[in-house]
Formats: structure tokens, C-alpha cells, sequence
């Protein structure tokens, strides 16, 4: 199933959101992403960073300092496309590795720039792409549609927050 862009209507229709105040949608969709399965998760990151341009705003990739996870790039577009799956299933699972400690310890500009490269690769095909028989989940489809409802800095707060805690922190481990 596609997603369309659609214009930002004056409410949330989604029904997990229903009856909130404005300056709670952000924290509610938050939840509700990391409430979907990994592999759910994973598909939001896709969906939104394909909608970049359309209903979700790019978050600004160039302004992040993606040097600094060069090598970790590197080490994924290396993997085989199982492996790479795998690895990002452990990021969102927080499964302990070199490679989630090693994303772990970027900034959170670094890691929504990851996320937008892997998304470009899967474009690509050098990333493993989204299984054509990939199944979404209506869970998955409310949170996509209240994140595209957002405005842009939203947008951006709610997919930095999706991010952010992924993978291990070295440092809290």
C-alpha cells in the first residue's frame, strides 16, 4: 500500500490522538511509533523518508555532520542485504553489538541523517528495499497519517525522537 500526500487538515483524525491538546500530539505520536513492532518501526522510517518532498519535510541531511558515521555507513552498505536487515532490527530492538554501540554514540542530527541515507540506498538498492509482500499494519498507517498532519518542526521532533534512542548508548551499557 502507498501513502498519498494529502493537505494538513485543521485536526488529527487519528483516533489514538483524539481529545489532545496541540503541544501533546508530538510526545502521543512518539509513543505510538515506538509502541509498533520492529518491524513496523522500520517501515515508518522508510515511508517517511520516501514521502520526503511531499508531506514530510527533509530533516535538513546536509546540516547534519555525516562524516562522523562514514564507517558505519560503509559497514552497511557492505552487508549482505539479511545482514543489513538484521542490523537495523537491532538498532530498533536496542540489541547490543559493536555496530548499535557505534550508532549509539552519534548525535541526534547524525542519526536522522543515517536513517535518510538508508532510505536513499533502499532507493537505490543498495540497502535491502522494503519486501514487496510487506504487510502494514493499521497501527503503522494512524501513526504515518498523524505524522504527516504535523507541521514541519513536528515532523522533524517526531522522527528525531523515533531515532534517537535506537541502537545502544556505550556509555549507559
Amino acid at each position: 500500500m502507498a501513502f498519498a500526500a494529502e493537505s494538513t487538515p485543521s485536526r488529527f483524525s487519528n483516533p489514538y490522538l483524539s481529545g489532545l491538546d496541540i503541544s501533546d500530539v508530538v510526545p502521543a505520536i512518539t509513543t505510538q511509533i515506538k509502541r509498533l513492532s520492529v518491524d513496523d518501526q522500520l517501515a515508518l522510517l522508510w515511508y517517511a523518508y520516501t514521502e520526503m518532498g511531499r508531506s514530510i519535510t527533509p530533516a535538513a541531511p546536509g546540516s547534519a555532520r555525516l562524516q562522523l558515521a562514514e564507517g558505519l555507513l560503509n559497514q552497511v552498505r557492505a552487508m549482505s542485504y539479511g545482514e543489513q536487515l538484521e542490523f537495523m532490527r537491532d538498532l530498533a530492538k536496542h540489541n547490543d553489538t559493536a555496530a548499535t554501540r557505534a550508532y549509539g554514540v552519534l548525535s541526534a542530527n547524525t542519526k536522522l541523517a543515517f536513517w535518510y541515507q538508508l532510505a536513499e540506498w533502499m532507493k537505490q538498492g543498495i540497502v535491502v528495499p522494503m519486501a514487496s509482500d510487506y504487510q502494514i499494519s493499521s497501527e503503522l498507517e494512524q501513526a504515518f497519517a498523524a505524522l504527516k498532519q504535523m507541521d514541519m518542526g513536528q515532523q522533524i521532533t517526531v522522527l528525531r525522537n523515533t531515532v534517537i534512542d535506537m541502537g545502544v548508548d556505550p556509555l549507559a551499557v
